[in-house]
């Protein structure tokens, strides 16, 4: 008797380790079974929840499900990534994160950031890159970058540049530039790209880094001047306007802004195939393309490994310049 209930317990032992392992490989074979959302962790109508709806718009067909998109606002973006790293991690609740939230962020907000963007979410895959465009007002009369530098090594901390906050991309696309140039130029902190470039264009303030797509009507009715993208090489939506790594002495510049999904760390390695499978698929739309161009991005789809290892790489160079700049926020 024994010995049968030792075997019956060993059997038993085998069956359940073996259905262990079902439930997972069932479930990403079902993959989805009902709507999936997209978080958007700024306000609605700006560049990042354009660019989420896009992406929805042609991930629904991938995944034959519906992909909703959902805004979540706040603290530079960490209210939203904060939600997505507290999801349940099945593959319904998604984050199109920016360079901001998913990898500056950790460096400038060390008291407020509740979530670490390496530990709580998994990359999914870069969809686009942003470059900014270096964009002249009235008030500074250079016609290049090269003018530019001439003109602030003369002039040391005389030339201001207009940025959309402390510690975000176009903040640190201006400390690239003065560290590369040896030049020291003054950082004023808008809270938002209508503001800063409106006041470029009146003359208030000399300069600044923002989207192709936030500039460009100012710049096709000659209110303001682009002088440069952060691109290594000209954007194939502004081939006139030349990067700023083709300046003598900022040979390498490269700092672009970036979006890329992400989900709650410990979703099931195939659900996460299954969402770069389908966003993969979406970006190699012609329409989607065309759009995403159109709003000054560069689609730029890779698989979770590559994602993950570009991320890391950008890291490297985000904390260098925040610390050596000594850019902090205090909370």
């Amino acid at each position: 008797m024994r010995l049968t209930q030792a075997r019956s317990l060993i059997a038993f032992a085998i069956a359940g380790a073996a259905f262990c392992g079902l439930p997972a490989q069932a479930y990403a074979q079902n993959y989805p079974d009902r709507p999936v959302t997209i978080i958007v962790p700024f306000a609605p109508g700006g560049g990042v929840d354009t660019m989420a709806r896009l992406m929805a718009e042609k991930m629904r067909a991938a995944l034959d499900q519906n992909v909703i998109v959902q805004n979540k606002p706040g603290a530079s973006g960490m209210l939203g990534a904060q939600y997505v790293a507290d999801a349940k991690p099945d593959g319904y609740t998604l984050l199109l994160g920016s360079a901001g939230e998913t990898s500056i962020n950790a460096y400038v907000y060390k008291k407020s950031m509740r979530y670490s963007p390496s530990k709580d979410l998994a990359p999914v895959t870069l969809v686009a890159r942003v470059p900014n465009v270096l964009i002249a007002g009235p008030s500074l009369k250079a016609a290049s970058v090269a003018d530019l530098i001439k003109y602030a090594k003369a002039h040391p901390d005389k030339v201001s540049y207009a940025t959309s906050g402390v510690g975000n991309p176009q903040h640190l696309n201006g400390e690239l530039l003065e560290s590369m140039a040896g030049i020291e130029m003054l950082h004023v902190p808008y809270k938002g790209a209508s503001a800063q470039l409106a006041d470029v264009a009146g003359g208030n303030v000399d300069l600044t880094f923002v989207s192709y797509a936030g500039a460009a009507s100012f710049i096709k009715d000659g209110r303001v001047r682009a002088l440069a993208v952060t691109s290594p090489k000209r954007a194939s939506f502004a081939k006139d306007i030349p990067a700023l790594a083709e300046t003598e002495g900022l040979s390498g510049y490269n700092l672009e802004n970036w979006f890329g999904l992400f989900v709650p760390a410990g979703t099931p390695p195939a659900i996460i195939d299954r969402l770069n499978q389908a966003a993969t698929a979406a970006l190699q739309d012609p329409e989607l393309i065309q759009r995403l161009r159109d709003q000054g991005g560069e689609p730029s789809p890779m698989s979770p490994k590559e994602f993950a290892e570009f991320i890391q790489q950008e890291s490297v160079q985000y904390r260098k310049i925040i610390e050596d700049a000594n850019i902090t926020v205090d909370n």
